[in-house]
């Protein structure tokens, strides 16, 4: 069994990364293989609505986008999906947002290629923001017809500076939760 995340923040080692590599501690005590893609400050295309996907059906974006191509064949190829994203004008990052639209058409052009794959959203907040952002990565999940696992609260912690969501009990406890339920469930279906 293997989960593949997506940092969707600029900071390489901000509090996304943290939050994913506290999900990735409990999974990989339970056996899971993780592989983490640093996602935000890259230069990515959003979707088009060119529909060559569509047409061609290979599972891959048709414009300049070698590394959402990238992105979609890991999501193809793991059992498991996580998204994280810090909260960006109370929503995902502008790369997360690619990676969504342009993944979300070519999946689904494709057959639905997540379909009964499990899959967390990890949100990265400062102050406000985090449930809309949380909604974006969940709808991605629910469209996909993916499996979302709950936790004992919705998956984000508080923190601004680098490591502040350490601090946070309640959401580094939401997050081991998260992965515990992550890991019962891929155990389950896989």
């Amino acid at each position: 069994m293997k989960v593949v995340a997506f940092n969707g923040s600029p900071r390489r080692e901000g509090n996304t990364k943290i939050l994913i590599d506290s999900v990735f501690s409990v999974l990989e005590k339970e056996g899971i293989e993780t592989e983490m893609i640093q996602l935000g400050n890259k230069k990515v295309h959003g979707c088009t609505a060119c529909a060559i996907c569509k047409e061609i059906t290979d599972g891959k974006c048709h414009i300049k986008n070698d590394l959402l191509n990238y992105c979609i064949e890991k999501m193809t190829e793991a059992d498991g999906i996580i998204i994280g994203s810090p909260v960006y004008f109370a929503d995902v990052t502008t790369e997360v947002k690619a990676l969504i639209d342009v993944a979300g058409y070519v999946v689904r052009a494709n057959g639905y290629l997540l379909k009964r794959k499990v899959g967390a959203g990890i949100v990265a907040v400062r102050r406000g923001g985090a449930l809309p952002t949380f909604n974006t990565l969940n709808n991605f999940f629910l469209i996909n017809q993916m499996i979302v696992p709950g936790s004992s609260y919705w998956n984000f912690a508080f923190g601004r500076n680098p490591g502040e969501v350490l601090n946070d009990t309640e959401g580094m406890q939401t997050m081991y939760d998260l992965a515990k339920n992550m890991a019962w469930l891929l155990k389950k279906i896989v």
